[in-house]
Formats: C-alpha cells, sequence, structure tokens
C-alpha cells in the first residue's frame, strides 16, 4: 500500500538521501497567474465616453482570443501561453527564481487553467472557456487527490524509492528517475516490489479519480 508521508506543502528533509521534488504548478501558483492575468487585462477597459464607445471585460477577451487564436476557434496550451505572455512583466510569477524555472512554473499553470476551465476535457478552450476561466466573479474549485481511500490538500506528498510524487491542482505529480537497478522500486511500507513500468501504471490509476 502507498502511503502519503505528508500532508501539506513539501517540508525539506535535512540529511536524508529524499528524492528531488517534481517541478509543479500548486493551486496557489495557478491562482496567482490567474490573479495576475485578470488585474492587467481590467486595466484595458475603457468606460464609454460621450464621444467613443468604451470596452469592458468580454471585449477585451474577444480581442485576444482572436488575436491568438490560429483559426480553429480554441486556444491549445501553447497559445494560451503565448497569450499570457504579451504582458511578460505583469505574469512574472515569482522574482526570487531563477528565469528558466519561471517559464517552466508558467507553462505548468497554463495547463492548469485549461485543466480548470476545458469542460470537454479536448485541453482547449473555446471562447466561453476561456471567458469562464478568467472571469473575475469565477473562483476556481480547490481539487483534492485520491490515495487509497483517503482525500489530500495540495502539497501533500508520498515517495516511492527514488521518485517522490506530490498532489498538485488535484492531480499527483511524479518524478521519473530511473532508480537504481540493484534497487527495485518499491512501496512505501516495504512490503511489494513494483517495475518502473508497474509504478507508472499506478501513478496512472491514482489520478483517474480526482476529488473536487
Amino acid at each position: 500500500m502507498i502511503q502519503v508521508a505528508h500532508d501539506g506543502h513539501c517540508k525539506e528533509k535535512k540529511k536524508e538521501k529524499a528524492a528531488a521534488s517534481p517541478v509543479v504548478c500548486y493551486v496557489a501558483d495557478r491562482n496567482e497567474l490567474r490573479r495576475r492575468v485578470i488585474d492587467w487585462l481590467q486595466t484595458e477597459i475603457v468606460p464609454d465616453g460621450w464621444f467613443t464607445k468604451g470596452s469592458n471585460f468580454t471585449d477585451i477577451l474577444l480581442k485576444y482570443f482572436k488575436n491568438y487564436d490560429n483559426g480553429d476557434t480554441q486556444l491549445d496550451s501553447s497559445e494560451l501561453l503565448k497569450f499570457i505572455q504579451h504582458n511578460e512583466t505583469a505574469v512574472q510569477m515569482n522574482s526570487y527564481v531563477e528565469e528558466e524555472n519561471n517559464r517552466l512554473l508558467r507553462s505548468l499553470c497554463v495547463d492548469a487553467l485549461i485543466e480548470l476551465s476545458d469542460e470537454n476535457a479536448d485541453w482547449k478552450l473555446s471562447f466561453d472557456e476561456f471567458l469562464n476561466c478568467l472571469k473575475p466573479g469565477f473562483n476556481p474549485p480547490e481539487k483534492k487527490c485520491a490515495l487509497e481511500d483517503e482525500t489530500y490538500e495540495d502539497g501533500a506528498e508520498t515517495q516511492v524509492e527514488c521518485n517522490r510524487c506530490v498532489c498538485a491542482c488535484g492531480n499527483w505529480v511524479c518524478t521519473a528517475m530511473t532508480c537504481d537497478e540493484k534497487s527495485p522500486v518499491i512501496d512505501t511500507n516495504g512490503d511489494e516490489e513494483m517495475t518502473e513500468e508497474e509504478w507508472t501504471r499506478r501513478v496512472a490509476e491514482l489520478n483517474k479519480h480526482q476529488v473536487s
């Protein structure tokens, strides 16, 4: 049986050969990116004047949607990322992390934003889904991860041999390091040996049932 070692955001373990944690977009990261994009979009709203028609939030989003859509009336992850990078200064995730990690984190959070509003699970956003994702009044649900009939909060972690898994936005995300061949992958109780392929299938099984 696989067990969760810690419920909550990852804590550094000293003097242990712990597996490196996977780079993930936590709920807080996803929500922070979403908030920054909304704040930037709201600055572009122009109220109606006596001499000119103004613009509202939907108008602004439709303009960007048309600008970044490749013609299929949907935004995929690469198109959504380009839209978000339109205002580079506004969407810097964390000024204290390296630029490479900043870009990776932003890319992962773009996927999390798509999953947030992708009603038909095609990993693309129609305009209505795009609008719903970034609507200021929308309160994103906080999905939890399931494991052995238990639910765990964002940031919970578990480890199998040299690989660590963390709960992020309702999914278990694991590192994919090749473990020492002399040390087969085992579950956290040390009761059962598993091959790398079996462990990959186990992780996929964990994510079949997301918990809202």
